[in-house]
């Protein structure tokens, strides 16, 4: 499940401010808050009453799993305004001119496709087979109460499950905004350092502290 927020971009005094459309995964959310928490609370308590290596190796373990955890879960969001797509995923953040997307794809994950073929996954609106099923089972139940002549289920009749309305919704905006002036461009890729960086550390860390023991 995945909730839509909203941000302003920078002002361009060029040109109408354009707000971004933001997707994030509550469920993802919530689950690395609940991680991090633990894994704070177990590595202060080694810090503070561990004897020997064991405070180092909770240090090292927190460089470590901090970062990780974090982009996996707080990390992810998929921003998009009239101009591009930028997806922010757990180690790179992609920026696509909407003129550099060529499909958006729905299967056991969700995706978008550029003209070379590359592909990006967008972890931020992950597939969730299960709310697949549920929306289809209620709309069909609302089809069968309306054939019956069960008009009040009508107005109130169920539709997609939010992740693949979300996709649908990124299709439109891609289809109407192809081939703006403003959305000309070609991708561009940026790693993230500041998750990568810690991370490798407490890992190099945690190797050398294993090694001597």
């Amino acid at each position: 499940m995945t909730t839509p927020d909203h941000q302003s971009p920078p002002p361009d005094a060029s040109r109408p401010e354009s707000k971004d459309r933001i997707y994030r995964s509550p469920s993802g959310i919530a689950g690395g808050v609940l991680l991090l928490a633990i894994a704070l609370w177990l590595g202060i308590d080694a810090l503070i009453s561990g004897s020997g290596r064991t405070p180092w190796l909770a240090l090292a373990s927190l460089i470590l799993l901090v970062p990780l955890v974090s982009a996996f879960t707080l990390r992810p969001a998929v921003f998009a305004n009239e101009d591009r797509l930028r997806i922010r995923n757990p180690f790179r953040v992609v920026v696509l001119p909407w003129s550099s997307v060529v499909s958006l794809r729905s299967g056991y994950s969700n995706e978008v496709v550029t003209p070379s073929g590359t592909k990006y996954q967008l972890w931020a609106v992950p597939v969730s087979l299960r709310a697949r099923k549920s929306a289809a089972r209620r709309q069909a139940r609302g089809t069968a109460a309306e054939s019956g002549g069960d008009t009040s289920a009508v107005g109130t009749r169920p539709g997609r499950a939010q992740t693949d309305q979300i996709m649908d919704d990124l299709r439109e905006l891609a289809e109407a905004r192809g081939k703006a002036e403003s959305a000309q461009g070609e991708p561009s890729v940026r790693w993230a350092y500041e998750i990568v960086g810690p991370a490798v550390a407490g890992a190099i860390v945690l190797a050398i502290l294993l090694a001597v023991g």
